[in-house]
């Protein structure tokens, strides 16, 4: 296989992205809330993966022709944003006005987020929450809280967004990577084990969730408390 081959191969992995967003919405347009996150985790993995193989492979000399994070931007706001505002909507975690508030909040906040030019840190960290909803919204599915702390968490995470507070790449940002990484992992792992067990409120996969999510919110701001002594 040429360097060419295998540059496109990698822009057409990113498309599949496209694929089971499309797949969530179907599940989600009929209320399988379980069958759309199982869509999305699928998606996410997909997306953890394509950048690596991106690099990798030097798509943007060998595949010039598609704009990789053009293409990443556009699934991402589908899978992170639009489709889980939808799903936070449509099931009636957030009644009346509170659910109104939550889908335009956020989906006004994330098209301003993917659209700035800052968004990224010196070491591949993300300036500001870096709007992914998906995580949020699949966590608020399986703990269910008081309707009042998921409002809170969506007000607090979209001011977030504009705020000077780091938050990592589990796969880019080199420090602490070594547990970072597998956090991910296992947050992602965890998201697709409530969602198979359809959000049961004994499965021991929502303590995971809640564990590991904390960590990814939480860690890049630490590292900016702890700075690096040689920076």
């Amino acid at each position: 296989m040429t360097d060419q081959s295998r540059a496109l191969c990698v822009h057409l992995l990113t498309a599949t992205g496209a694929v089971f967003a499309m797949l969530a919405l179907l599940a989600a347009a009929q209320g399988e809330w379980s069958i759309m996150f199982l869509w999305l985790v699928v998606a996410f993995a997909v997306d953890g993966v394509d950048g690596p193989l991106a690099r990798k492979y030097n798509v943007k000399t060998h595949a010039p022709r598609f704009d990789g994070v053009l293409l990443d931007l556009i699934i991402d706001y589908l899978t992170y944003v639009f489709i889980p505002a939808f799903a936070l909507f449509q099931s009636g975690l957030l009644p009346g006005w509170m659910g109104w508030f939550a889908i335009i909040i956020i989906t006004f906040a994330s098209a301003l987020y993917f659209a700035d030019n800052r968004m990224k840190t010196s070491d591949n960290s993300f300036h500001g929450f870096p709007g992914c909803w998906n995580m949020l919204i699949l966590v608020l599915f399986a703990i269910e809280p008081n309707f009042w702390v998921s409002l809170t968490l969506v007000a607090v995470l979209a001011v977030a967004m504009f705020l000077p507070l780091k938050f990592i790449h589990p796969v880019r940002t080199e420090r602490w990577r070594a547990v970072s990484l597998p956090v991910a992992l296992a947050w992602t792992f965890f998201a697709g084990w409530a969602a198979w067990v359809d959000f049961h409120p004994e499965s021991w996969a929502h303590w995971g969730l809640v564990a590991t999510s904390v960590y990814l919110i939480a860690v890049g701001i630490v590292q900016q408390v702890f700075p690096v002594k040689n920076q």
